[in-house]
């Protein structure tokens, strides 16, 4: 059963999250799940405290109430939405990882407490984006005007993030931004003391032509979605935060054409998670 998962722990981080997950799961007819992850018990605690009893018994009743509070936030933001309410003992990371087997979504807060801390520039946000198996967004303000904005790099993952922006566009009723950038070391090998006559005018003509073959069967299949392109000589994680300043969401692929593109995240996507002001999704290969 396809539903947006959002991860929640009780931060104001984590409950603007649900809020935008609520308007999301509404917008599509979809489940919402809120989920809560507790550790373990240690592995040694006090005589006087049992863990199968008392440590259980505390962090199940955290968990009711963190969940309340959600689900209070997400009937707020979408009245139409009823929440299940998951609370599962476990580490955060792998739950969450688990969880995402079935979801449309996974949801985070840009950051939060207990095992959600530090979600944007900590090892959580990372290791969410690198092995999920859905999209993750990642909340960090909620513009709710503006366009959705992707990265088009032709890679498998990038073919998803398309797929995913072109979705949310039409559902949000927005125009997209495709945006596409080259480099000049991709023709000149990156030795910039020895001047090369290249015909720039023709390159950036042929990466424009890529850019319109990387749109053309999701401008068909999303007609009502206006798609302004933007080809640019740039970096590509530089490029994206210019043009995602009036955004109210960034797609990007997990990971592009690197080398190590089959094992971690890729450097734009670590990039705009770390600096984007807007939710990203970041979205893994199909």
């Amino acid at each position: 059963m396809s539903q947006i998962i959002a991860a929640v722990d009780g931060s104001a981080a984590a409950l603007d999250a649900v809020r935008w997950a609520a308007r999301a799961a509404a917008a599509r007819g979809l489940p919402l799940r809120l989920l809560h992850a507790y550790p373990p018990p240690p592995p040694r605690l006090p005589a006087a405290l049992d863990p199968d009893d008392r440590w259980v018994a505390a962090m199940t009743d955290h968990a009711e109430r963190v969940l309340a509070e959600a689900s209070a936030a997400a009937r707020a933001a979408a009245p139409g939405v009823t929440p299940i309410l998951d609370q599962r003992m476990g580490t955060p990371s792998q739950v969450v990882v688990d969880a995402s087997l079935d979801a449309h979504a996974v949801v985070l807060g840009s950051r939060g407490l207990g095992g959600f801390r530090g979600l944007l520039a900590g090892s959580l946000a990372l290791t969410m984006a690198t092995h999920a198996h859905s999209p993750v967004v990642v909340v960090r303000g909620a513009p709710e005007q503006g366009p959705v904005v992707v990265g088009v790099d032709g890679s498998p993952a990038g073919e998803a993030a398309l797929a995913f922006a072109f979705d949310q566009a039409a559902h949000r009723g927005v125009g997209l931004r495709a945006v596409h950038t080259w480099l000049d070391t991709a023709y000149t090998g990156g030795w910039y003391p020895l001047p090369v006559l290249m015909d720039w005018d023709a390159i950036a003509e042929d990466e424009r032509a890529f850019l319109a073959e990387r749109l053309a069967g999701w401008t068909e299949k999303y007609p009502e979605v206006p798609v302004e392109r933007i080809v640019v000589r740039d970096r590509p994680a530089r490029a994206l935060l210019d043009h995602a300043e009036d955004a109210q969401l960034l797609v990007v692929g997990s990971r592009g054409h690197s080398p190590l593109a089959g094992v971690v995240l890729g450097g734009t996507a670590q990039a705009v998670l770390h600096h984007a002001e807007c939710p990203v999704a970041v979205v893994p290969p199909r």
